[in-house]
């Protein structure tokens, strides 16, 4: 039996789908939908009438130095399931499809966060991406203690934090997420690689009512006062950390940007979940600050990879006999 893909563009026409990762979910798909600056398409593989799997892509504009560019790229390789069909077989047509359509609108294409590092390499290769190594970060918080495996420095902050004053909570109104917002923006003006969303993404993690918990926003306040916080998604048994900041020039002694995470673990841990990710853990440089201070909280480094292609075909050529 063939395979055949269906594209959806509007929440409002996505049936009722299987599946439990969020990265490819309708949820995620309706808060990205209501977000300016991201436009999702949803690519669902059937097989006669029934759904074997889904890959959500995500197209961004961005107007940052560069100039408007727009980058289409999935977290992941997909979901998959109702069939007995090898994944990477269903993959190999998503991603066919995936470079047809969105290569002449986008500068950039783009897999990240790849559970498998080698899962659909060969499809890949057809298809003229080439692979850049990068690291995930991955701490077990299914233990006993959640401390267990926190460097001493890193539970002496988290002790003199609270100790000092700090509060940890979670966002539960609009006026909080608009104060975070604000003090995040203020963080990620100066970082040209990373990229915020719009308020209205925040906005709907609070509004957005769903069967499974889709996020939380956390705080960190001193005498009522917003000095930290960050934004988590949770799929399946993992919660990943999407962005954190702190304070810490104006309030040192308090330590509100290691707070923020070790709120968002905390909270994790009493959900049930067993793992929590770092999202953005960088390329493979031995010095990178953001790495350092993530691996802290007791984490393993992982090795992984993500997958490129890039509109100029002179420059993906270079870059693919490079890299392979």
């Amino acid at each position: 039996m063939t395979i055949r893909i269906s594209t959806y563009e509007h929440s409002k026409d996505i049936p009722d789908l299987p599946g439990t990762n969020i990265f490819h979910s309708t949820e995620l798909f309706q808060v990205l939908e209501q977000t300016p600056g991201y436009r999702p398409v949803l690519l669902v593989a059937w097989e006669n009438d029934t759904p074997i799997g889904k890959l959500l892509c995500i197209t961004r504009r961005n107007a940052r130095l560069t100039g408007l560019r727009k980058k289409t790229y999935a977290y992941g390789t997909g979901e998959y399931f109702n069939t007995s069909r090898k994944a990477d077989e269903i993959f190999g047509n998503f991603l066919s499809y995936f470079t047809i359509i969105f290569q002449d609108q986008s500068f950039f294409l783009e897999f990240r966060n790849l559970e498998e590092p080698l899962f659909g390499y060969r499809y890949f290769r057809q298809n003229g991406y080439f692979p850049i190594r990068w690291l995930r970060v991955r701490n077990s918080i299914h233990h006993q203690t959640l401390d267990k495996w926190i460097s001493a420095s890193r539970k002496r902050q988290i002790a003199r934090g609270l100790k000092n004053g700090a509060t940890m909570d979670i966002a539960r109104t609009q006026e909080d997420i608009e104060a975070f917002f604000n003090m995040l923006r203020k963080y990620y003006a100066a970082k040209i690689h990373r990229y915020l969303p719009d308020l209205r993404f925040f906005l709907s993690l609070l509004k957005r009512p769903s069967e499974h918990e889709l996020g939380k926003i956390f705080l960190i306040r001193y005498k009522n006062k917003i000095i930290g916080g960050s934004v988590c998604l949770f799929s399946q048994n993992t919660a990943y950390l999407l962005f954190s900041s702190g304070m810490r020039k104006t309030y040192p002694l308090l330590y509100p940007g290691v707070l923020a995470v070790w709120n968002a673990m905390t909270y994790s841990r009493q959900q049930g979940y067993r793992h929590f990710e770092f999202i953005e853990a960088g390329l493979p440089f031995k010095k990178y600050t953001y790495r350092d201070f993530i691996l802290r909280f007791g984490g393993r480094q992982l090795s992984t990879r993500r997958w490129f292609r890039i509109r100029w075909k002179w420059l993906n050529r270079l870059l693919i006999h490079f890299y392979i």
